[in-house]
């Protein structure tokens, strides 16, 4: 990659602020890794007490795992190859009418368009980009940046476990596509969907708006009418 090209910031774990003040995710305990029992249940993986350690050696205690909700921990877990577009009410809402078994259709595309908006403008947002110089009509110089060429989107139709991604990746590495500049844009993620692609690839980058280990399977079938 050219010199100039700079990589966006990383971003924080789930519900984190962009910003300097932002908590940082818990290390994990000693000896934690994902065991079997815990890929299916995000409340069940380990983490620290928090305890944070003052100037004068004084114990401060920070935010308790209890605190926390379970993606967070899962998503700390995983580390930065899992992304998460910080929580707020717009997103719960979506979710929440996308989940809704009694939303019309009407309302579920609606909310699903949505929602995929937010995570194609936050897949946008991690490209690599170059800073740039333009003349505005006006005649004046612009310092901006200017994505570079090459970025290429892939649909995964109907897609909805972990195995499906898996075997698209696959077709594109075959292909030439390292793993390192993919970035798998999904709406929702269970934990073992997530755990699979990155043990798997674990230079992929995977950007969702949930980890939870009750996905809408019927997300397909409502969006496109089938149901």
């Amino acid at each position: 990659m050219a010199k100039e090209l700079r990589q966006p910031d990383a971003m924080p774990c789930h519900n984190q602020q962009l910003s300097a003040t932002a908590s940082p995710c818990p290390e994990p305990a000693e000896g934690g890794g994902l065991g079997q029992d815990q890929v299916g249940d995000p409340a069940k993986l380990p983490a620290s007490n928090g305890a944070v350690t003052g100037p004068a050696g004084d114990s401060t205690e920070g935010p308790q795992p209890e605190d926390r909700e379970p993606e967070d921990l899962f998503s700390c877990q995983l580390g930065p190859q899992l992304k998460l577009l910080p929580m707020n009410d717009q997103i719960r809402e979506l979710q929440t009418i996308i989940r809704d078994k009694t939303a019309s259709r009407g309302d579920f595309m609606f909310s699903a368009d949505r929602l995929i908006r937010l995570v194609v403008e936050e897949g946008l947002n991690q490209l690599p980009y170059k800073e740039c110089t333009v003349t505005t009509p006006t005649g004046y110089k612009y310092e901006g940046v200017r994505f570079e060429k090459g970025n290429c989107g892939v649909s995964i139709m109907r897609s909805g476990t972990g195995n499906t991604v898996i075997e698209a990746v696959k077709v594109l590495i075959e292909h030439g596509v390292q793993p390192s500049v993919i970035i798998v844009l999904s709406l929702f993620s269970t934990p073992h969907g997530a755990t699979s692609i990155i043990q798997e690839f674990p230079d992929i980058t995977i950007l969702t708006t949930e980890v939870h280990p009750v996905a809408p399977t019927h997300f397909g079938q409502k969006y496109f009418g089938t149901d």
